[in-house]
């Protein structure tokens, strides 16, 4: 099995999204805002990355603001019961991180 740097591989916008609409039951019209929000987030990152010249502060410095923004604008477009259930992968996904980023 081949892993990315860090054992982890970054998932495409297009995969994210295709992910929460699976998660979420997002409508197509919900998943195409969605998808475009990724993508600017994803140019971001990758400049973000480039400028950083791996220094890792500064990447997580720089990213967590473009991460909240992304965040807020999928939550904008997510029905109540949607964006509840969104809050609640964001939080243990954020727990799994925390631990080490393992699963279970």
């Amino acid at each position: 099995m081949a892993h990315a740097q860090g054992g982890r591989q970054r998932m495409s916008p297009d995969e994210q999204a295709k992910q929460l609409q699976t998660q979420l039951k997002l409508t197509d019209d919900q998943t195409t805002k969605i998808t475009a929000i990724f993508k600017t987030q994803a140019t971001k990152m990758d400049s973000v990355r480039t400028a950083a010249n791996g220094d890792r502060d500064a990447m997580r410095a720089a990213m967590g603001p473009i991460r909240t923004a992304a965040s807020d604008q999928i939550k904008a477009l997510l029905t109540p019961e949607q964006a509840t259930a969104y809050q609640k992968m964001m939080e243990e996904m954020r727990a799994r991180m925390q631990g080490g980023g393992r699963g279970n």
